[in-house]
C-alpha cells in the first residue's frame, strides 16, 4: 500500500503547474494534501477511482487539508474535537479496517515566534487525540508538521536555532510524540540520510539544497514490521515542499 503526503502551498496554483501529472504518476492508494488554501467550490478536482475528503479553513485562502483515497473508509472525521483548534481545516482522519490515517497541517510558530504558545497548546491537544486513536487501532499520521526534529533534518541548524520550526520547544514536542509509542518512518529506515522536503523561496534555497525535512509519515510503533519503504521525492516541483511517501504491508 502506497501513501503520499504533499504540502501543495495552494492547490489551485499547484494544479496550474503539474499536480494532475504528479498525482497520476505516483498512483498512490492514499494521497494527502496540506495547505490547500481554498474554499469549497473554488476548484473542480476529482480522479477516477478515488474518493475525496476536504477540510477547509474558515479563513479564506488559508491552511486546509484533503485526502484522495482508492479505499472507502469506515468513517471520516474533521478536526480533533477541540473547539479552539478546529477552525483552520488542519486535520482529517480516515478510519480504515486496520488503521487510522490522519493528515495534519501543524500550525507554524511564525516569525518572531508570535504563535509559539498556541503551537504548544495545539501539540498537547493533537498528541492526546492521536493517543486516543492509538488505543483502538494503529495510527498513520502524515503531513507538514512544521518542525525539523534533529540537526540532520535541516541544512543550517546553527543559524536557525530558535527560529520557527527549529526551536527547542517544538523539537521537544516531536520527541515527546515519539516517546508515546510512535516512530518517524523515514528516520527509522534511513537513520543517516540527509534529505529535505521544504525549501524557502528566498535565496535560491532549492537550487542550493538549503532545505528542511518538516514533512513526515509517523506511525504507531507496532506498525514497524509492516514498514516497506519511506522516501522523499525531491525531484518533484510545483510547491516549495515536495511529496513524501510511505509504503506499508497492509
Amino acid at each position: 500500500m502506497k501513501l503520499i503526503s504533499w504540502n501543495v502551498n495552494g492547490l489551485r496554483a499547484c494544479v496550474g503547474k503539474n499536480f494532475r501529472e504528479v498525482f497520476n504518476q505516483l498512483d498512490a492508494d492514499f494521497f494527502c494534501l496540506q495547505e490547500t488554501k481554498m474554499q469549497e467550490g473554488q476548484l473542480d478536482l476529482s480522479f477516477e477511482g478515488y474518493h475525496s475528503y476536504w477540510n477547509y479553513a474558515e479563513k479564506k485562502g488559508y491552511s486546509g487539508t484533503a485526502i484522495f483515497t482508492k479505499h472507502q473508509p469506515l468513517s471520516v472525521s474533521y478536526g480533533i474535537g477541540v473547539e479552539e483548534h478546529d477552525h483552520e481545516g488542519r486535520v482529517i482522519t480516515l478510519e480504515m479496517p486496520a488503521f487510522y490515517l490522519v493528515t495534519v497541517y501543524t500550525p507554524n510558530s511564525q516569525d518572531g515566534l508570535r504563535r509559539l504558545d498556541y503551537r504548544m497548546t495545539w501539540e498537547d491537544a493533537f498528541q492526546a487525540y492521536l493517543q486516543e486513536l492509538d488505543k483502538k487501532k494503529p495510527v498513520v499520521v502524515c503531513g507538514d508538521m512544521n518542525v525539523a526534529h534533529e540537526e540532520i533534518d535541516l541544512k543550517n541548524p546553527k543559524t536557525n536555532h530558535k527560529n520557527a520550526g527549529f526551536t527547542d520547544e517544538e523539537r521537544r514536542k516531536f520527541t515527546e510524540l515519539l516517546s508515546k509509542g510512535f516512530l518517524d518512518t523515514f528516520r527509522t529506515l534511513h537513520p543517516e540520510q540527509v534529505t529535505y522536503s521544504w525549501w524557502s523561496y528566498r535565496g535560491q534555497a532549492r537550487k542550493n539544497n538549503a532545505g528542511w525535512r518538516i514533512d513526515y509519515f509517523v506511525t504507531s510503533q507496532r506498525l514497524r514490521p509492516q514498514l516497506l519503504g519511506a522516501s522523499i521525492h525531491t525531484d518533484i516541483l510545483g510547491s516549495d515542499h515536495c511529496p513524501v511517501e510511505l509504503q506499508l504491508d497492509i
